[in-house]
């Protein structure tokens, strides 16, 4: 069995909690909170975890019984929160992104190296069955030449008028780095990294926010593929993301949960259906089976003394390409993925 901590109590923690349920072989002994009426609620809200609210880090990083550290704060606490408990020699688990540019996301990730603590992050659309199903059907693909990406997704004004919500002090962003960013993870994990990109950003007259809420851009991969990118939260009332890959045996399309395979040889072939994964009003509208999926693999990788499926340092990959996207966006021209 092993002890974990939560850092955090706000909306996301609800599927972690769910998740937490579902697997048998963590304990969650403490959640973190800033203010003690939200670590009481959340400790309220989910009897079953058993869990203890508390308002100090030092008693999370100081008791030898924990092994792991589930991170789920905004971005701009996560460098501070994750060295402390990095030193303590806890395992670390945290929400995407990892911090609000590619500099700190990678000095996070130097933290946890430098410390050899394993560092893992929810990138869960990775763990999706129809992803399992596309990622066999690959090699049979053979080479991809085109790839389609779209994220035309919803948020009212409310979501925005939380305090924070999209600005770059806290978020480090808007729909990139909040919303797009696990589709984004997803795709590259299929296709490979991107060489070089064009693109623009704006924020549309549906919102006042200070980042974007509407990206497009093209892409050049590094296998010689050519592809597309749009990403938005201003596509009332929202639909499920997805990523189209067009090879040389045939089509794959993901969308939202379920994916079609269309083969150059007439056959056709459908698998898993269309789910929810928070494209509309309510964000939180998805399953924590993905979570949990997660936080199973990272369990196990700490049993089994290896690297988590989804590692920090894999995660640089997509914090690259969304700082590649906005750099063009502002600069107005093709500019190169940083390594």
């Amino acid at each position: 069995m092993i002890s974990a901590a939560l850092i955090g109590a706000g909306m996301v923690t609800t599927t972690i909690a769910n998740a937490l349920i579902d697997v048998p072989d963590i304990h969650l002994k403490w959640v973190y909170t800033r203010r003690s009426e939200a670590g009481e609620a959340f400790a309220a809200a989910h009897p079953a975890l058993n869990v203890t609210a508390t308002q100090s880090l030092d008693q999370i990083a100081d008791d030898p019984e924990i092994a792991l550290v589930i991170v789920a704060t905004p971005p701009d606490a996560r460098t501070e929160i994750i060295a402390k408990m990095a030193a303590a020699g806890k395992a670390i688990l945290t929400e995407k992104p990892l911090e609000r540019t590619l500099a700190r996301a990678s000095h996070i990730v130097e933290i946890c190296e430098a410390a050899d603590v394993p560092l893992g992050v929810f990138f869960q659309y990775r763990y999706r069955d129809e992803v399992a199903h596309l990622r066999a059907c690959l090699a049979r693909m053979g080479t991809i030449h085109a790839v389609d990406v779209s994220v035309p997704w919803w948020r009212d004004q409310s979501y925005y008028d939380v305090s924070g919500r999209g600005t770059y002090a806290r978020d480090g962003g808007g729909v990139l780095l909040t919303q797009a960013i696990h589709t984004l993870d997803l795709m590259l994990s299929l296709v490979g990294p991107v060489k070089d990109i064009i693109a623009m950003s704006a924020t549309t007259g549906l919102h006042r926010m200070e980042a974007e809420d509407f990206v497009t851009a093209g892409l050049n991969f590094e296998n010689g593929a050519v592809g597309h990118i749009f990403a938005t939260t201003a596509s009332y009332p929202g639909r499920g993301e997805s990523i189209r890959l067009h090879a040389e045996a045939g089509s794959a399309h993901l969308e939202a949960g379920s994916l079609r395979l269309t083969w150059d040889d007439g056959l056709t072939q459908t698998f898993g259906q269309t789910s929810q994964s928070g494209a509309g009003g309510n964000p939180m509208a998805f399953t924590h089976d993905w979570h949990r999926r997660v936080i199973t693999d990272f369990v196990e990788a700490l049993h089994q003394d290896r690297a988590p499926s989804v590692t920090g340092r894999s995660a640089l990959g997509v914090h690259a390409l969304v700082d590649a996207i906005e750099r063009s966006a502002k600069l107005g021209r093709r500019v190169t993925l940083e390594s």
